[in-house]
């Protein structure tokens, strides 16, 4: 049954041409609707995207459900249509039969070293059963794997590599296999290489990357999620395991310092960079403006970063990467240019998902 039709009437990114832009029945069309009720004028943005986010997760675990939903529901009214999950000890896969809730692409648990990672968030598993684990996770997951690829060690009194060499190889094999892509948590340097042999797909944070890593990604056209927000607060990382792991606190302090060079190299060698806010845990769920706006505050292009927040990122992710005719209702209109100030993704006009007007 054909619903009243819903006219959005502005320049429509990531082109600019100015349109009347019609929602029937949860799609897109340009043909003109007699009698469309006019819902609003302004910037037409497709659905931002979050692509690393922890829905489901804050500081010691899984949360509840109702505890999902309003993290989700903040993303939304960001602007944010689709997360790319990075992560999360909560089984959220019902967040997807909700048709008021951003779509969700999952990549079940992290995967991390015994004792190496932040507790009750992962599975922990030694280096024998990481590709049998991999497997699992690929298994209830929604075509991404992830893998915690460094974090302290205790016995080093610094970062290291959460893996073998033959084990990253033999889980990123298994996971391609199954058909899954995997991307791992890098903050430092040692785990990288490994990696980006055996073929990983995408690296999130990233600060230790050097010119021959940025090199191997350029040209096997592997991503960075920079979380640049994220990132900013090693200072603090370092501060509070000085006293325990001195190594460690300044191997994060150079991390730190130098971590706008390395972005701008892997952004000047021609690295696909995508936005994540790292939501969940220590970060928060509905800032992910904040996010573009550091990214460019480092010096990427405006319309760059926000492109890498949109149809960039939706067609990486295999989702309609624009607004064309019969694709999805899922965009935003903001009442100025955002390409032009960026500041205007903090204050949406309207949201709309799934041809639903949520704003």
């Amino acid at each position: 049954m054909t619903t009243s039709a819903l006219r959005f009437s502005g320049p429509v990114l990531p082109d600019g041409e100015v349109r009347d832009l019609y929602v029937v029945d949860g799609l897109v069309t340009y043909e003109r609707q007699p009698g469309a009720d006019t819902a609003a004028e302004g910037w037409i943005v497709p659905g931002l995207v979050d692509a690393h986010n922890h829905l489901g997760l804050e500081d010691g675990g899984a949360v509840s459900d109702e505890e999902t939903e309003q993290q989700a529901i903040a993303d939304r009214e960001n602007g944010v249509l689709l997360l790319r999950d990075c992560g999360s000890p909560a089984d959220t896969r019902w967040v997807q039969e909700r048709e008021d809730l951003p779509r969700l692409i999952r990549a079940g648990k992290h995967i991390a070293r015994t004792r190496r990672y932040l507790r009750g968030y992962g599975v922990e598993v030694e280096p024998d059963d990481l590709a049998d684990t991999v497997a699992e996770q690929a298994a209830v997951g929604d075509g991404w794997v992830k893998l915690v690829g460094d974090w302290i060690s205790r016995d080093e009194g610094d970062l290291a590599p959460s893996f073998t060499d033959d084990a990253v190889a033999a889980a990123i094999g298994t996971a391609h296999a199954l058909g899954a892509r995997v991307t791992a948590h890098c903050f430092g340097t040692a785990s990288l290489s490994p990696l980006l042999d055996a073929g990983i797909d995408c690296v999130e944070h990233g600060t230790g990357l050097e010119e021959r890593h940025i090199e191997q990604m350029v040209a096997g056209g592997v991503a960075l999620v920079p979380t640049v927000l994220q990132t900013g607060k090693f200072p603090e990382f370092a501060e509070a395991g000085r006293d325990k792991f001195p190594s460690y606190a300044t191997t994060m302090e150079t991390l730190h310092g130098r971590r706008r060079d390395v972005l701008m190299a892997a952004y000047d060698a021609g690295v696909d960079l995508y936005v994540g806010s790292d939501g969940g845990g220590s970060s928060r769920h509905g800032c992910l403006h904040e996010e573009i706006l550091a990214m460019a505050e480092m010096g990427l292009p405006p319309s760059y970063v926000l492109g890498a927040a949109s149809w960039r990122a939706r067609a990486w992710l295999g989702r309609n990467p624009g607004l064309d005719e019969g694709d999805p209702a899922d965009f935003v209109v903001y009442p100025r240019n955002p390409v032009e100030d960026l500041t205007v993704l903090a204050e949406p006009s309207y949201v709309v998902l799934r041809g639903r007007l949520n704003r």
